[in-house]
Order: structure tokens, then sequence, then C-alpha cells
């Protein structure tokens, strides 16, 4: 049996990185998952690839509080119930001093990670019992910061007391809400995040960001899905409100 088995997941930033690893690792688990994501063709990819029995998807942007309800609602009606949520959606920002950062872009970052979980969470509360568990993936920079990056860890920081609040507001239902904090991974997002912030290629950006881990190596996607399972499934019953660092030791 799988640590999944009869349970339906939405998954926010669905369609690549660590949300598609996520939506793969819970289909081998059990589950059928409804993605959500902006780009319909790699949605239309990531469910061929993961099978339509298991897998369906909703083209929306989670700052658009009309569609991520629409999305909610889609997988509900195609599953039947909702078990697992994983507020996955983000993007990066410049790389900036505070005294040079855009406003529209500080804004925009905060707006997709922070209103877009809070939307996330709203739309799917009402339809979540006992034994559900909300996941928000925020960073590593969630627990730190760096230089150039106010907007996105103000973001990342936010999550954890929009977290927080939720944990404390679902545990009389039953319901666990957490936080991830993944650092440097080997995706596409990661890449052109460290491009921007070291100047250099993707290769020496890279090295470079890996001599700051610990472990000194980027995390693969599916170690971070893993993480990710472990919070949605019986084997955390009684975590929630708990920031958990999958960093390789950076934030230590």
């Amino acid at each position: 049996m799988g640590r999944l088995d009869g349970k339906a997941a939405l998954i926010t930033g669905g369609e690549s990185g660590i949300g598609l690893a996520t939506a793969r690792l819970f289909a081998a688990e059990g589950a059928r998952v409804h993605l959500v994501g902006l780009d319909k063709a790699a949605l239309a990819e990531a469910v061929e690839s993961i099978g339509a029995d298991r897998c369906a998807a909703s083209a929306g942007d989670v700052t658009n509080a009309g569609q991520v309800a629409t999305a909610v609602e889609e997988a509900l009606q195609r599953f039947g119930r909702l078990d697992v949520v994983f507020s996955n959606a983000g993007i990066s920002g410049d790389v900036a001093a505070i005294e040079d950062y855009p406003e529209q872009v500080f804004r925009r970052v905060l707006d997709v990670h922070v209103v877009g979980a809070f939307l996330v969470l709203k739309y799917a509360f009402p339809h979540l019992g006992p034994g559900a568990s909300v996941i928000i993936n925020s960073s590593v920079v969630g627990l730190t910061a760096d230089p150039g990056i106010s907007a996105y860890a103000a973001a990342k920081h936010a999550q954890v007391g929009l977290m927080r609040v939720a944990a404390r507001e679902a545990a009389a239902r039953g319901i666990r809400v957490n936080s991830i904090h993944p650092g440097p991974t080997d995706t596409p997002f990661m890449h052109r995040m460290e491009t921007a912030a070291t100047g250099r290629s993707p290769e020496r950006a890279a090295k470079v960001f890996n001599e700051a881990i610990p472990l000194g190596r980027h995390a693969t996607p599916a170690e971070i899905a893993r993480t990710v399972l472990h919070l949605a499934c019986d084997e955390s019953s009684f975590t929630t409100g708990a920031t958990v660092a999958v960093d390789g030791g950076m934030s230590v």
C-alpha cells in the first residue's frame, strides 16, 4: 500500500521543479493529484506523464482569488475530496539593494508568495477534514537572509507567519499545517536566481552556491518531494506548525 492511498492532493506550481517532482511521488504513493499552474503546455505534459487516471490540472494564477477558487472546485469535482494541499507556486524577483529594488517587483513577489498562499488556504480550508495536511513551500531564506533579496526573503518569512496562524486555527479540526524550507535545489528556477545573484554562468554560479552549503551540493527536486510526502502522510501525524529545513545545513 502507498502512503497516500485514497487521498487527493492539490499542488500549486505543479507543472515543473519541486511541484512536479512532488506530484509524481504523490501519485506513486497512491494519491490522485490536481496541479495548478500558469504554463498550460507544461501542465498538459505533466498530466500525460503521470497519467490522466491519477492527475488533472487547472491553469490558474494563485494571486487571482477567482482562479484559485475555481481550481479547488475542479479538484473537488474530479476527486470528490481534498486531503493534502501543497502551496508551492513562486517567483524569484530581482536581486538588488533595498534602495534600488523596484517597488512593483517587490509587490509582485509578495503577492505571489504571501497572497497566493493565503488564497490557497482560504479556499481549500473549508473542504479539508480531520487528518488533512497543508504544506507551504518557503525557503532557507525564510529562516535566514542574504543581501539583495529583500522581496524574496520578506515573502518567505511572511509565509512562516501565515503557516503558524493557519496551524493554530486548523488544529481543532485535526488539520496540520507546516512549512518546508529548501536550500538550493537543482531546478531552472534556482539556477536563474543563482545567475542573477552572482552575475556568473549557471555552472559557475552553482559552484559558488555549493560552497555555501555544508553538504556541498544542491538538493534534487526528488529529495525535497520526499520531505513534502512525509508531512503529507500519516507518518507526521503529530507535526504541525513546524518549519522543516531541507537545506543541506545552511540554516544551522
